[in-house]
């Protein structure tokens, strides 16, 4: 019998040792495809940024050439002290963004926080019928949300543009999903020691989801950063423009000066790079844990 028994310990080893090698091999390849799509997904902006330091007859030059023979600052130069300066569209954007994003983690996290772990009569159907919104197109208030600013006289202000994006049905659907799985026990224990609704948010509930706040925050800086059609229906001034409609203003008036389009839009790229970059690892795990994934 122990030949047998050898045997089959033998075979087991050999096929575990197939399996593994089999499964080095696959995440290997796995790796260099993932590997390969990110280039190809990271070309066109490392062209872009190439570009910026080109002068017009580099640009065009083929085969490319990504390292610039000299590097020209001149483009950069033109965006940040021509006669379209994006320092006053970089503060515009940059105070609208914040607004929203601040409001929108307000908002949303107590919207959230009720929807999850407070009762009351109606709670899912209002949810649901919330969340129902989400289908109706956006396009569709541009001309209710138009008339009624401008019954209040705040078209042609930033206040158009901040006070609809302080509310966001995702962002309370992001938030519900984390609250969701935080247990109960500790909202009763808090309970039980007499903390009140209010106290229970802030202090236990509210600091368990950091993670689910920056996912909402890099998602809410990215919309509002690119947000293009309500301010170019709302805002009229030259001066209240913010970053996109700034790209647009600059590249109408330079036409085909195409480095210094992409000097422009590679500073328009810097602060989503800089969030991402620093806010990366907490969105992983945010969009993990909101049950958001693929």
């Amino acid at each position: 019998m122990e030949p047998i028994i050898v045997n089959s310990k033998a075979n087991a080893n050999r096929v575990a040792q197939r399996r593994n090698k089999a499964g080095t091999i696959g995440k290997i390849i796995a790796t260099l495809l993932f590997f390969a799509l990110g280039i190809g997904m990271i070309m066109p902006f490392i062209w872009m940024f190439s570009a910026s330091f080109k002068n017009s007859a580099d640009l065009f030059e083929y085969p490319i050439r990504w390292i610039p023979k000299t590097w020209d600052l001149s483009n950069y130069e033109k965006v940040w002290n021509g006669s379209i300066t994006f320092s006053t569209f970089y503060f515009n954007s940059i105070k609208i963004t914040a607004f929203q994003v601040v409001g929108s983690l307000i908002t949303s996290s107590l919207a959230g926080y009720a929807f999850a772990k407070l009762r009351f009569p109606g709670k899912n159907t209002i949810f649901l019928l919330y969340l129902a919104t989400m289908i109706i197109p956006a396009q569709v208030f541009f001309v209710p949300r138009f008339i009624m600013f401008d019954k209040l006289g705040l078209v042609n202000t930033h206040l158009a543009i901040i006070l609809p994006g302080m509310f966001t049905v995702l962002g309370t659907f992001i938030m519900r999903q984390f609250f969701g799985t935080l247990p109960s026990e500790l909202m009763e224990a808090a309970k039980v020691d007499g903390a009140g609704y209010w106290r229970t948010y802030w202090q236990i509930a509210l600091p368990l989801t950091k993670s689910a706040l920056v996912t909402l925050l890099i998602l809410t800086f990215t919309w509002h950063w690119n947000e293009y059609e309500n301010p170019l229906i709302l805002l009229r001034s030259r001066d209240l423009f913010t970053i996109p409609l700034g790209l647009t203003s600059f590249s109408d008036e330079n036409g085909t000066d195409y480095p210094a389009i992409m000097a422009a839009s590679v500073s328009a790229m810097i602060p989503l790079v800089i969030v991402v970059t620093v806010f990366q690892r907490w969105f992983v795990q945010g969009i993990a844990n909101t049950g958001l994934k693929g």
